[in-house]
């Protein structure tokens, strides 16, 4: 089969996974923002079997659904793109790292934490009038997209490293 036909295929598969996971909610947070059952895992598998431009592509696709399916909100198109296009597609950096389980662990906490970091900055540009009176909206951008980002991460990185020889066994098949 075409490369770019099963790429295609597997980056609509992969980011319809995310898509309902994303529903799945351990925890949301007011403003926006949740934890999840590892719905940013499938944009990471994909971004480590296809590489960086791939998986970009696939996690900006994934926000903009994201936004819209659930009821994402925007102060202005500069939250829409620091929220939903960059912060998302931010994971796709994971297609840096590939070859084996510890690489691809590195690439999700490079993806998740390079997402947390375009967050971070969004808020303090955007959102600090949501600080608390008196509260440095760097400290609280950091504080408050950690609560749901730091747990993301590290659920992200265990379930990604205990499925990846299965994952690696799939994909070395195909």
């Amino acid at each position: 089969m075409d490369k770019k036909l099963i790429t295609l295929v597997e980056s609509g598969l992969m980011i319809a996974l995310a898509t309902i996971l994303s529903y799945i909610k351990i925890f949301d947070m007011p403003q926006g923002g949740s934890i999840t059952a590892v719905s940013m895992l499938p944009i990471i598998l994909y971004a480590t079997r296809w590489g960086v431009r791939n998986g970009l592509l696939a996690a900006m696709v994934y926000g903009v659904l994201q936004f819209l399916l659930q009821g994402g909100f925007s102060i202005s198109p500069w939250s829409f793109l620091l929220d939903y296009l960059i912060s998302f597609g931010a994971l796709g950096l994971a297609g840096f790292f590939h070859g084996n389980r510890n690489k691809a662990v590195i690439g999700a906490i490079v993806g998740i934490a390079s997402r947390f970091v375009v967050l971070v900055i969004s808020g303090v540009l955007l959102w600090a009038a949501y600080a608390p009176k008196g509260m440095n909206p760097l400290w609280y951008s950091i504080t408050y997209n950690g609560t749901y980002m730091l747990p993301e991460l590290v659920i992200t990185s265990i379930v990604l490293y205990l499925i990846y020889p299965q994952f690696d066994k799939i994909i070395k098949h195909n």
